[in-house]
């Protein structure tokens, strides 16, 4: 009590201590970061001393994904985004180090090429408009001006893109320039493809020597894969398994949803406002159409069909949801037909082109105009289409659709088709604008009903859901305790393995949601190898274990073993059988190995195989070292140890031009070059990725 009341006293001296103290520490942090965030919070990536702002990569990849449209994914926008980036920085230190710009007049005579198809830029004959271009760029820059700015960055990153794409056409045509293929080169190709000489070759296949004679040890991996490092180098993984525990209903939950959608039995046999009952009542709006039995669900369509109108059918369950259905009309409809229209457009609709100009009004008066002269005389219905229809997938054919199903046009137009009969023309509004039909047939007539549903979807009640919850939770304690695969088991839950999972990966095999979350907790260098996690999902929990990490570096002995241990196996295997031979001569070698001496003829560099053998580069290579008659040493092949006698050399007639190899070669060459540069210089670029940290 004594020590609060000094408080009391001294609390002016207490708050003017702690200010201080907060000051200190704010000002420490000041003269510590230069008053700057910290380069690892603020930088997505550093490319060759190049820093990536956060900030403006942030912006960029919100661009992209609006671009994308709504189902797109983060990650799908960032990926394009820092491709995009990597690309720019790497090329625009080649542009600097060899003093590359792109002029004015290459930039815009770029923009008129790009946008010479665009509509927006594009005068009454279709050709491109410098004074719309201008328009276009004064009405964009006002918006901005105007605080919507959206279109005018948007136009600023496409003349940056513009102009990257001239430098880099430039810098590409400048290599190219230099590799012009000489005619020295193409006649070296055509030898390479040409010449061919026949053989005889003796193979002493490595399947001779059981596996289980040869031991590979972990050392001898290890030193192959330091040795090949390149061909095994990884960046960072981790693996993990998991579990889940799904809120789905349980047996009490669907049982209780069942009483009560039956209690609405009674009221919804005898309303008279079907649809309002259905929106008041239904998880699903009440949709007001016809279905044949075909579209029904196939369980229940006959009993639909064969119901007593206004009675009720049901609860039946479909899914996860129970059901009450009401037939409450019939009639006969076909199940296909085929009708031809003439489509007018108007102003205003999400689906016309910019260059429709007409109004609502003006489209449903021309559509009336064309309906009395087709009535009059129906033969001009082709006519017509060609000239006034908007539709261009068929105008040319007199607007001619084909058959089609109930159900696959538009409600309007499809209601139009199927309500009247076989001749009827009318017309219809939808989306698209006003269209002049005409039924040219109609197939298979047979009963049809008009059906209204009551749908209650079955939820997890809080006890179910809290029940969940609660198993999740031991299960999660206990994981941490003990072995993780076993409690699955014990608790009739299935462990799902994901292995070598990327640092930026987003989609893991199995998990539909909150993949990022799991993938940033495996990477967390707080986490450790056997921590487990409780991820919360839409349907309940992930509980999920780190059971391995592995850095960036080479790949571990386990996962190398696989592609390593078969090449040392040969390679030992290759030694003991060069070790039982001591003869030159190929016949007897043959003979003392218990194998035969095969013959090949027509063997090529370009095509490296040997009839009997296979594909066999550095036995082929070898024996195009050698001069008729020569009998090769010993060769290490792909599938075994050889020996080669060369019987004769043909070599293809010398030529009197060879431009034709070389152009083919120098075609060869240019296909590719624009990306083995780039690669080239991606893998020489000094790159420090962030990007984990923030998505």
């Amino acid at each position: 009590m004594a020590i609060l009341n000094d408080i009391r006293k001294h609390g002016i001296f207490l708050i003017i201590i702690i200010a201080l103290a907060l000051f200190s520490f704010v000002l420490s942090g000041v003269i510590g970061n230069g008053n700057s965030t910290p380069k690892g919070e603020s930088t997505v990536a550093t490319i060759n001393g190049v820093d990536l702002s956060r900030e403006q990569f942030m912006k960029k990849v919100e661009t992209i994904q609006r671009n994308l449209g709504p189902n797109s994914q983060t990650n799908q926008a960032m990926n394009i985004v820092w491709d995009r980036e990597l690309r720019r920085v790497i090329f625009s230190e080649q542009y600097e180090s060899l003093g590359l710009t792109a002029e004015k007049e290459q930039i815009n005579n770029s923009l008129r090429i790009s946008l010479a198809n665009n509509p927006t830029f594009q005068d009454e004959f279709g050709l491109f408009n410098e004074l719309k271009l201008q328009e276009y760029l004064a009405n964009v820059k006002n918006a901005a001006d105007n605080g919507n700015p959206q279109s005018y960055n948007a136009w600023l990153d496409f003349e940056s893109d513009t102009e990257s794409s001239v430098l880099e056409s430039t810098y590409f045509n400048m290599i190219k320039g230099g590799l012009i293929t000489t005619l020295v080169e193409g006649e070296q190709e055509y030898h390479y493809q040409n010449d061919n000489m026949d053989l005889q070759f003796m193979q002493i296949p490595y399947t001779n020597i059981a596996d289980a004679d040869v031991v590979i040890t972990d050392a001898d991996i290890e030193t192959y894969v330091k040795a090949n490092s390149k061909d095994y180098e990884v960046d960072p993984q981790v693996d993990i398994q998991y579990v889940t525990f799904n809120e789905d209903p349980s047996t009490d939950d669907n049982e209780n949803a069942k009483a009560d959608i039956s209690e609405l039995t009674n009221d919804f046999e005898i309303t008279t406002d079907i649809a309002e009952y259905v929106n008041l009542n239904s998880d699903v709006t009440y949709t007001d159409r016809w279905f044949l039995k075909n579209q029904l669900p196939e369980a229940i369509a006959s009993d639909l069909m064969s119901q007593e109108l206004n009675k009720i059918y049901g609860p039946y369950k479909e899914g996860n949801s129970y059901s009450l259905a009401r037939v409450y009309a019939t009639k006969k409809m076909a199940d296909s037909a085929k009708a031809k229209h003439i489509l007018i457009r108007f102003a205003g609709l999400s689906s016309a082109p910019q260059d429709v100009i007409r109004t609502k009004a003006e489209a449903e008066k021309l559509a009336d105009s064309i309906l009395r002269v087709v009535k009059r005389n129906r033969r001009k219905f082709d006519d017509l289409a060609s000239k006034y229809s908007e539709d261009l997938s068929n105008k040319d054919k007199g607007g001619d659709l084909g058959y089609f199903s109930t159900g696959r046009m538009v409600k309007p137009f499809n209601d139009f088709v199927f309500d009247n009969k076989t001749g009827d023309i009318g017309i219809a509004e939808t989306s698209f604008g006003f269209h002049v039909i005409q039924i040219s047939d109609q197939k298979n007539i047979q009963k049809a009903i008009k059906l209204a549903l009551i749908v209650k979807k079955v939820e997890a009640s809080e006890k179910t859901i809290n029940e969940v919850f609660s198993k999740a939770t031991k299960f999660e304690i206990a994981a941490s305790e003990t072995d993780f695969n076993e409690l699955a088991e014990a608790s009739d839950l299935k462990s799902n393995p994901i292995n070598k999972i990327g640092e930026l990966d987003s989609n893991l095999p199995g998990i539909n949601e909150n993949s990022r979350t799991i993938v940033s907790w495996a990477f967390n260098e707080e986490t450790n190898i056997g921590d487990v996690k409780r991820i919360n999902t839409n349907n309940g929990y992930i509980i999920a274990q780190l059971t391995r990490r592995n850095p960036k570096g080479l790949k571990s002995l386990a996962e190398a073993s696989a592609t390593v241990t078969p090449i040392l196996r040969n390679q030992k295997k290759a030694l003991l059988i060069r070790q039982s031979i001591s003869n030159t001569e190929i016949n007897t070698v043959a003979n003392n190995q218990n194998v035969s001496v095969k013959a090949a003829s027509a063997v090529t560099m370009a095509n490296p195989t040997i009839a009997g053998a296979g594909t066999e580069p550095k036995v082929v290579g070898v024996a195009f070292g050698l001069k008729a008659g020569e009998t090769s040493g010993l060769i290490d092949g792909d599938k075994g140890v050889y020996m080669v006698k060369v019987t004769a050399v043909n070599n293809a007639p010398e030529l009197q031009d060879y431009s034709g190899f070389a152009n083919t070669l120098n075609t060869s060459t240019l296909s590719s070059l624009n990306t083995n540069v780039y690669n080239a210089l991606k893998n020489e670029a000094d790159i420090e990725d962030n990007r984990a940290t923030f998505f």
